[in-house]
């Protein structure tokens, strides 16, 4: 009988079988090393698979003694060693009854494959919950935040979406169409430029914005949210409250356009450090955009040094609801320092509560300097040891500083001791070792 040709490149098992399946020799290609096959020669090719595969293997063989050639069937292969792999075979007869040989390609790639398909699978399943899971917690928080919330293409600035609260108070003209054209046209050059930065540095400083034929004052905060197919901005709108109606005044004072034409810089701050109110002289120190550029953000953002200025400022106002002549560094949009000197008094009652600081340029004049503190060291040089030399150093400069303590925080101990990062027992310690018990406070500060 003539043999049916089967295209098979490079097996990788060959098994020689006789007739009734038994095996009588056995090679591996390159991919498959198994130094123990002997161990096959007079076995059952049945007996070599896995047990599910038993049924197969005695299909193959029959099929080739009967038609010449079996189908294709996988099975899973166990060899000497004890490893185990899925091989696809095929068996043929070989002519003059001599037998029957049986080829097979290993299918260890393939089930890699497959393996990692469905981890990849299994993979992407998970990660769509999650994004489902956060795409409705962020859907639950927009439709129930009190906050008017919208959100803006940052390629056209179309409004694309627009939470209850935002279409209760803002209107559907607002929610769904060109919000630039609902700001006031006096501030839309200033809200672009609040833009800019938002997609220049992931979020922007508040500003107030006057919205709709009533041009009514709101509170704006923009941050940018990377999305697909682009960038979005995220508006963030709170009432910024209309001013109660004030009996007529004679006093000068009462009128805002005054105050903002000031020549010293005024803001206005609660008690937290939040900024409510700034006029054009401080707009001008700190080298800032505009009020609308500075609402609403911490003071602390350009009062920082050192370290604890604000946080004494306040402490001082909560006590003796002024503070004078109290000098320190601010910085501004640059980074660049300026020494000032700021006046501070509360106003209101309650949570209603305000701080009002006056800030003056240039240092407050001081009787001592650190050079002064270290006068006259280096002509003791050679009259003692060096250890004995740093030591006095060493108090001098911790005298001066000390003293440069009280006379900023205007004698009070407590906030000299924030100031230096000491406890009011140790800082007590330090004024008696420097004889500077006595003038340490004034009648109108004293400690707690």
């Amino acid at each position: 009988m003539s043999i049916i040709p089967v295209n098979i490149a490079q097996p990788d098992v060959t098994l020689k079988l006789d007739l009734a399946g038994v095996i009588r020799s056995a090679t591996l290609g390159d991919k498959i090393s198994d130094a123990n096959l002997q161990s096959w020669v007079g076995r059952n090719w049945a007996e070599t698979v896995v047990d599910i595969g038993a049924d197969k293997v005695r299909r193959m063989v029959w099929d080739a003694r009967n038609s010449g050639v079996s189908g294709f069937r996988q099975v899973t292969q166990r060899f000497p060693s004890g490893l185990e792999l899925p091989i696809e075979y095929t068996t043929i007869r070989l002519g003059d009854n001599s037998g029957l040989i049986a080829v097979g390609k290993s299918l260890q790639a393939v089930a890699e494959l497959q393996s990692r398909l469905i981890a990849a699978q299994q993979a992407m399943e998970r990660d769509y919950w999650k994004f489902r899971e956060v795409e409705t917690r962020y859907r639950l928080l927009f439709d129930a935040s009190n906050e008017a919330v919208l959100l803006m293409r940052a390629a056209d600035h179309v409004i694309i979406e627009a939470n209850p609260a935002a279409l209760r108070s803002l209107g559907a003209g607002v929610a769904n169409g060109q919000f630039l054209q609902e700001i006031d046209p006096a501030e839309r050059e200033a809200f672009r430029a609040v833009l800019l930065r938002a997609r220049e540095q992931g979020r922007a400083p508040g500003m107030v914005v006057h919205l709709g034929p009533n041009l009514d004052p709101w509170l704006l905060r923009v941050s940018t949210m990377i999305a697909e197919p682009g960038p979005l901005f995220l508006l963030q709108l709170t009432p910024a409250g209309i001013a109660a109606p004030i009996e007529p005044s004679t006093d000068p004072f009462a009128d805002p356009a005054l105050i903002a034409e000031l020549p010293e810089g005024l803001v206005v701050i609660d008690l937290d450090g939040n900024i409510r109110r700034a006029n054009n002289a401080f707009v001008e120190l700190i080298q800032a955009n505009g009020e609308g550029g500075i609402v609403g953000e911490k003071l602390e953002r350009w009062l920082r040094a050192p370290g604890a200025d604000l946080t004494v400022i306040l402490a001082n106002v909560r006590r003796y609801n002024v503070l004078r002549q109290f000098a320190t560094t601010i910085y501004d949009e640059l980074d660049a320092p300026l020494n000032v000197v700021i006046a501070a008094a509360m106003q209101g009652e309650g949570d209603n509560r305000s701080v009002a600081l006056l800030f003056h340029r240039g240092e407050q004049p001081s009787g001592h300097s650190q050079g002064a503190a270290l006068d006259g060291i280096t002509l003791e040089v050679g009259s003692a040891p060096l250890r004995i030399l740093l030591q006095e150093t060493v108090g001098r400069l911790e005298r001066y500083y000390i003293e440069a303590a009280l006379e900023k925080a205007s004698g009070n101990r407590t906030a000299s001791a924030e100031l230096l990062g000491l406890s009011r027992q140790s800082l007590y310690a330090k004024l008696n070792r420097y004889g500077l018990d006595g003038g340490a406070r004034t009648t109108q500060q004293r400690d707690e």
